[in-house]
């Protein structure tokens, strides 16, 4: 009975793996009209509820939302509040601080690829108008527009040409920025009236909490409902694999990446990637200490545990273990390297060099996880190839 049990169980894993897989599909625009009061807890497919995610709300009044940008850094929880007012409708009082932004958006000017995976989540990377920069897009819509013009290159931080960014006029400028950091370098776009709306997707604690930032882009672009269903075939498929992994009875050992100028930044323990270890069934080291970026350790610090480790994941720069060794000969100490046990995430890298591992991948966490359970417990998930990683040989 077991036995039956069990089969069943990876057969609706296998028919719910193959049906999210495709998350490049495209379905039809749904027309969302806010309604209810603020504090209204009554689902509605036209209204998103933000449920992983710790960096932002959306909040639905009667013909506004209203969206905070969070920051708990130092113990505190500040704010960044935006007004999402529908074209022609008065600005509600009350908000002196809030910058507005009129819904729907039509255009958008975005700075990382993981602005671009969103939009191209959310069905509207074809009203992406500004880039930071285009070295680093899988996106065949925003690619093209690149190439025909359409998309203008602003670029980045200090480099930002502000003059462009005035003259294209976007419905939104989205950043990097932590929340935390001062706004002031983009003062005098906010005074130009383009809203300056920073994206921190990178401080979530979850993968499926920085995937549920493509909520905030529907909210932006009044295509809540289109993005509910989606992201709620991302989040079924995830958890169903994440109970796979996370139940596996062996753990093996990981590290994670190699020195950078002399380095070792590793995934702090609270960040998004050791979620991902724990919910592919690994033994992470550093799984319990604080943070949710990566730790700045040393070599010496980082191989003792590298010595003995089972499995060494996303190395960086290389593709072969000769790549590894000419950066370090001490590397050949090292167990995974001596086993093979090297996997890379970087098997999606089109001509322009950019690893859609970071793009597709960052908002569609599912086939990410279901690639690293294949790597540490061969045979627990149906076979498969690995979609976004790759053998180091």
């Amino acid at each position: 009975m077991k036995l039956i049990s069990r089969s069943l169980s990876l057969r609706a894993v296998i028919v719910i793996f193959l049906l999210f897989i495709g998350f490049a599909c495209r379905q039809p625009a749904s027309d969302n009209k806010p309604s209810g009061a603020a504090g209204d807890s009554v689902s509605s497919p036209d209204r998103s509820i933000v449920k992983y995610a710790h960096g932002f709300t959306i909040d639905y009044f009667d013909h506004y939302k209203e969206v905070k940008i969070l920051n708990r850094s130092g113990g505190r929880m500040d704010t960044l509040d935006y007004l999402l007012v529908p074209q022609g409708m008065a600005v509600p009082a009350g908000h002196p601080s809030a910058q507005v932004i009129i819904t729907p958006v039509q255009s958008l000017i975005v700075m990382s690829s993981m602005h671009v995976a969103q939009s191209d989540f959310v069905g509207v990377a074809d009203r992406i108008i500004g880039l930071g920069n285009g070295h680093y897009v899988n996106s065949t819509i925003v690619r093209a527009g690149i190439t025909s013009g359409k998309i203008k290159l602003v670029g980045m931080d200090a480099n930002l040409n502000n003059e462009q960014v005035v003259t294209l006029h976007p419905g939104v400028l989205m950043t990097m920025s932590n929340p935390e950091s001062a706004f002031g370098q983009y003062k005098t776009l906010i005074d130009a009236g383009i809203p300056v709306l920073p994206n921190a997707e990178w401080l979530e604690t979850t993968p499926l909490g920085r995937a549920e930032w493509v909520k905030l882009v529907g909210a932006l672009t009044d295509r809540e409902a289109f993005v509910n269903r989606k992201f709620d075939s991302v989040e079924q498929a995830y958890q169903q694999i994440a109970k796979i992994g996370s139940g596996a009875t062996v753990k093996p050992s990981v590290i994670i990446g190699m020195p950078f100028k002399g380095t070792w930044y590793t995934p702090a323990g609270e960040s998004y990637m050791a979620q991902f270890l724990r919910d592919a069934g690994a033994d992470y080291h550093w799984s319990d200490t604080k943070g949710t970026g990566s730790l700045a350790l040393t070599f010496e610090s980082v191989a003792p545990v590298a010595l003995t480790a089972d499995y060494w994941l996303n190395v960086g720069y290389v593709d072969s273990k000769n790549d590894i060794l000419s950066k370090d000969p001490r590397y050949n100490t090292f167990h995974a390297l001596q086993t093979g046990a090297i996997y890379n995430n970087n098997k999606r890298v089109n001509d322009l060099g950019s690893n859609d591992y970071w793009e597709s991948g960052a908002v569609n966490p599912q086939p990410v996880l279901a690639d690293i359970i294949r790597i540490l417990h061969p045979g627990l998930l149906p076979a498969d190839s690995l979609y976004y990683y790759k053998q180091i040989k």
